[in-house]
């Protein structure tokens, strides 16, 4: 006997598909922009199944085509949303024509550049972004000054944000520029708000420039800023990994 399908309401159904993040899809929701079967739809209790046809700006999303997995560099400037009330560049409108609707995976800061994940597939997004999950992020920084040894071994221990310390960082120095101010590489296995800007300004050094070159093993290798590809079925398999916590980080180029 066949089970009959659980409704969803409209916002979770949405951000299961990849359209938006659950409260960007409440907020498309509210303005009037979502169609359920033809008819515009505001009530944020709604509940659909997959038989029902849902629209953005009347554009059908309720069949998300094939899996779809890839990486954005993504460029400073450019913001982490569906849209902007501001006008803003956001990351979705540098995102090859013709791929299935796919939600990003966390986000960077506006001025912050490199890798950004997008997917559409079920649970892979929460797994990746899961609190205990170890997924390293490797970031390069430039910092105002340069960083002691003593804040060095602090930020390796682990700094205090929102009264719980992080967990320790690996930090290198980056060789080859200008010796009065740090090029650092940073890796993280957790992801807070503003993190590495917060645990610098914390030893009293403020991030002048920040780029993430690998979350998860994927590296961003020579991409231009502004480029994506899709990944390959072995970086799949990476995230995959991570997500449901039986993976470790590749070794490839030093991040990661």
């Amino acid at each position: 006997m066949v089970q009959e399908e659980k409704p969803l309401r409209l916002q979770h159904r949405m951000a299961q598909l990849g359209v938006a993040s659950r409260r960007e899809s409440e907020r498309l929701i509210v303005a009037g922009r979502v169609s359920v079967n033809g008819k515009v739809v505001t009530e944020l209790g709604t509940k659909v199944t997959s038989r029902d046809a849902v629209a953005v700006d009347g554009k059908t999303v309720n069949d998300a085509g094939a899996a779809c997995t890839l990486i954005l560099n993504k460029p400073p400037g450019v913001i982490c949303a569906k849209t902007d009330p501001q006008g803003r560049q956001t990351v979705y409108e540098l995102l090859p024509d013709g791929i299935p609707h796919v939600g990003h995976v966390g986000r960077l800061d506006y001025n912050t550049e490199g890798v950004l994940l997008f997917t559409n597939v079920p649970g892979l997004a929460d797994g990746l972004l899961r609190p205990n999950a170890n997924v390293p992020r490797t970031y390069e920084v430039k910092i105002r000054g340069i960083l002691s040894n003593e804040s060095r071994r602090r930020l390796e221990v682990g700094i205090a944000l929102d009264g719980r310390p992080t967990r320790p960082v690996v930090v290198e120095r980056m060789g080859g520029h200008d010796s009065k101010h740090d090029w650092l590489r940073l890796v993280l296995f957790e992801g807070k708000n503003r993190h590495i800007h917060r645990i610098m300004e914390a030893v009293g050094h403020s991030v002048t420039r920040l780029r993430r070159v690998s979350f998860a093993g994927i590296d961003l290798d020579d991409m231009p800023l502004g480029a994506s590809r899709l990944l390959d079925d072995g970086e799949i398999s990476l995230l995959e990994g991570f997500a449901t916590g039986k993976a470790h980080a590749r070794k490839k180029g030093g991040a990661g």
